[in-house]
């Protein structure tokens, strides 16, 4: 039930980073033909880009951190006994879920401290992209809320113990058997 929440916002996020990212592009692609061509040039699309781009990087990694896809290795704990794998994995749960309030802390003191001052081109208030931290931490947590619930509860599968799959394009198993 959780799941299917949680995947119905990380649905939403990815239809906003598209929406983000052809945004982006347009601006840019944009600007360097009016530059060019024209010389002269749209400067809100430059911050505002970049406002994007940090926006979208952290709506990236809360659906990436929903589907699994970061970065990592299992070189030591696919070695280790399924209740190794269950620590390891519940540790690491933890520690992402204090890194989240830590993100959560600094991102809401950074976005209060901000909230009076304005951006340079657009004049909106500077609040509003620290507040990218904040979002992500709130709907960060959850995911890992779920995760640690379903270890401890005993409904994560063992093939789920280990964090991270491998790419669609690598063979699986052993390349150097």
């Amino acid at each position: 039930m959780v799941q299917k929440y949680i995947n119905g916002y990380c649905r939403l996020l990815g239809a906003l980073m598209v929406l983000s990212l052809a945004a982006m592009v347009l601006m840019v692609f944009g600007n360097v033909v009016m530059r060019y061509g024209f010389n002269s040039g749209i400067t809100l699309s430059e911050e505002l880009s970049r406002w994007l781009f940090v926006w979208m990087t952290f709506m990236g990694a809360v659906v990436a951190l929903n589907e699994r896809a970061h970065l990592g290795t299992d070189s030591l704990i696919s070695r280790l006994p399924v209740a190794g794998q269950k620590a390891c994995l519940g540790l690491s749960l933890l520690l992402m879920l204090f890194i989240c309030w830590l993100i959560f802390q600094g991102s809401l003191e950074q976005t209060k401290i901000n909230w009076g001052s304005t951006s340079a081109v657009m004049e909106t208030s500077m609040g509003y992209f620290y507040a990218s931290g904040v979002v992500f931490a709130v709907l960060g947590a959850p995911v890992l809320l779920l995760n640690l619930w379903r270890l401890l509860s005993g409904q994560m599968a063992e093939s789920e113990l280990i964090g991270i799959r491998e790419s669609d394009d690598m063979p699986h198993g052993d390349p150097h058997p």
